[in-house]
């Protein structure tokens, strides 16, 4: 006759505690490597900060990582530039540009995605299939096409090369964006604004474009972040220093011909010029968030 196993409970406390130290020891051997492998990818971000707030002569001949002498000096010099010519200027070029890429990107491709999603016409399939092939193209194959054009009728050294496209649905992706949103959309609230005569400016102003508002949240946080940090463009079309952007204007610090350049300055701006985008990004994360994950309604 077989006998019941009989088991000691202070043996299976032990085990129990065994485990469980394991178990914690794991987790702070993985917390430890994370925090190494953040302090890795965050180095050069703090060692711009402390060099921005050490004297000029100390960012390359301290080898120190934490300055012996803090200074806001380098803001100030920095901000100022040269002569009359400050950073007040560049950010005011840089929001402007960002204001009407925004204000272009949200009409325009809200129009064509609308044309593309709700509506049917003839060879709407393959202009669809025309406008994600775009989406292909590298930008260097359409710089020189579309410098010549703009030098052609004058709108180099303007803002003009960077804002109409935007009026144009030139952003594809925007337009696939929103598409893929418009087509969740109940299409019975369309036909009883059809019922009730509404046309399909109407349909799209009242009731498309206020149920996209997640969609047109990620279109403008995108559009503003793209455009604000868009330093080839800016530095292929704006010439004049007086129009330059943020991005742009950051390279005036350096001297190309291998004399004194102002690095304290430039690390002092280049945090300055992080602020706008960090904050346009955590203060619109919700819509976004939203944007991305929502499916419409069911």
């Amino acid at each position: 006759m077989a006998t019941a196993k009989t088991y000691d409970p202070e043996l299976l406390r032990a085990e129990k505690r065994r485990r469980a130290n394991l178990k914690r020891l794991k987790g702070l051997g993985l917390h430890a490597l994370l925090i190494t492998l953040l302090g890795i990818m965050l180095y050069p971000v703090i060692w711009m900060v402390f060099s921005a707030l050490r004297p000029e002569a100390e960012i390359f001949g301290d080898m120190g990582f934490i300055p012996t002498n803090w200074t806001l000096e380098n803001f100030q010099r920095g901000w100022q530039l040269y002569g009359n010519l400050t950073f007040t200027q560049f950010y005011i070029n840089s929001f402007v540009l960002c204001a009407l890429s925004i204000v272009g990107n949200l009409l325009a491709c809200s129009m064509a995605a609308y044309a593309f999603a709700r509506l049917e016409f003839r060879g709407k399939w393959i202009l669809f299939a025309i406008m994600l092939g775009t989406m292909m193209l590298p930008i260097h194959v359409q710089l020189i096409p579309q410098y010549i054009f703009f030098l052609n009728i004058g709108w180099v050294n303007t803002i003009l090369p960077l804002v109409v496209p935007k009026f144009l649905a030139h952003d594809a992706f925007f337009i696939f964006l929103m598409v893929q949103f418009m087509r969740t959309l109940p299409a019975e609230l369309e036909q009883a604004a059809v019922v009730d005569g509404a046309s399909y400016w109407q349909r799209y102003w009242r009731i498309i474009l206020p149920l996209s508002m997640p969609a047109l949240a990620t279109t403008a946080v995108f559009t503003f972040i793209n455009t604000y940090n868009d330093f080839f463009s800016q530095l292929i079309y704006l010439t004049d220093t007086n129009r330059m952007t943020v991005p742009v204007a950051l390279r005036l610090f350096l001297d190309p011909s291998g004399g004194a350049s102002s690095f304290g300055g430039l690390f002092a701006m280049v945090l300055v010029s992080i602020g706008p985008v960090l904050g346009f990004f955590l203060a619109s994360q919700r819509l976004l968030t939203k944007g991305i994950a929502t499916q419409g309604f069911k």
